[in-house]
């Protein structure tokens, strides 16, 4: 066989990029950047601050202008979306969205970078996730780290933290809140997740799956599926907010997360919001 034509043989194709045989990756889109800036439209203030070298981990952290710099925000960690293979808290959607929200709720944020897939395979999205919910909370307990920011430890509040994410970072904040139930997560409060048209395993084959999460155990996979997660009850958090969209086809997933946490034990409340497109 001719080399080129092997090297060029592909094992995954999407709209939004592409996966050889070799391990290569083309990337279509959610590979640009913008860098942090006070936001003129929404007022608000952002910057990047890299707390690990190995791995390579860093977060944009959001803080709304116009607030009382004596009160203490709530505070936002947000995980992207992308299929755990694209995208980044430094993308203009992730942007845009995270100034609005920042905004709008009043909260102080933190978006966080995870490494992507294929080439760093799951489980390290959620190593990651997890470092950088632990670098948020080491403000809380007072640690004196490499890296720590005056945003986190003068205009937190840790009492009051909330998860969310979309797609892929919804399935993120699920696990982290998840984690955070069973093991605990000292000097942050988590009070409430919001999971939006979350990226969740069915039943069913899914090459995407095979590719970026080899090591999984398949369908059954709690990290994947929560529904199979005999914890799921333990949750991190008094409310859950689900997000599904009528004619996304991950809609259904959502739902039965939203059915499977109703049934779980979970102390909490969950509700399910709707959108018709």
């Amino acid at each position: 066989m001719d080399s080129t034509t092997s090297t060029d043989e592909i094992a995954f194709d999407s709209p939004f990029f592409r996966i050889y045989k070799d391990g290569r990756v083309d990337r279509f889109q959610g590979t640009d950047t913008v860098p942090p800036s006070l936001d003129p439209q929404t007022g608000v203030q952002s910057q990047d601050v890299r707390f690990s070298s190995d791995p390579d981990l860093s977060v944009r952290l959001f803080l709304p202008g116009s607030s009382d710099p004596a009160r203490k925000l709530p505070l936002l960690v947000y995980f992207h979306g992308g299929a755990f293979c694209i995208e980044s808290p430094f993308s203009p959607i992730y942007a845009r969205h995270l100034n609005t929200l920042a905004s709008a709720a009043g909260v102080a944020a933190v978006s966080v970078h995870y490494r992507w897939a294929p080439e760093h395979p799951l489980p390290a999205a959620y190593d990651d996730a997890w470092a950088a919910v632990r670098w948020v909370a080491a403000h809380a307990l007072g640690e004196r780290g490499a890296v720590a920011e005056s945003w986190l430890r003068d205009r937190a509040d840790f009492d009051r933290v909330f998860l969310a994410g979309d797609s892929a970072g919804a399935n993120i904040a699920q696990h982290v809140a998840a984690r955070a139930g069973v093991e605990g997560l000292p000097g942050l409060r988590i009070v409430g997740v919001a999971l939006v048209h979350p990226f969740f395993r069915n039943d069913g084959p899914d090459k995407l799956m095979d590719f970026i999460f080899p090591s999984s155990s398949g369908v059954t996979d709690p990290r994947m599926n929560p529904a199979y997660d005999p914890n799921l009850g333990r949750m991190a958090g008094q409310r859950a907010l689900v997000f599904v969209a009528e004619k996304d086809h991950l809609r259904e997933r959502g739902r039965s997360y939203y059915e499977a946490l109703k049934k779980s034990g979970w102390k909490g409340v969950v509700e399910i919001g709707r959108a018709s497109s």
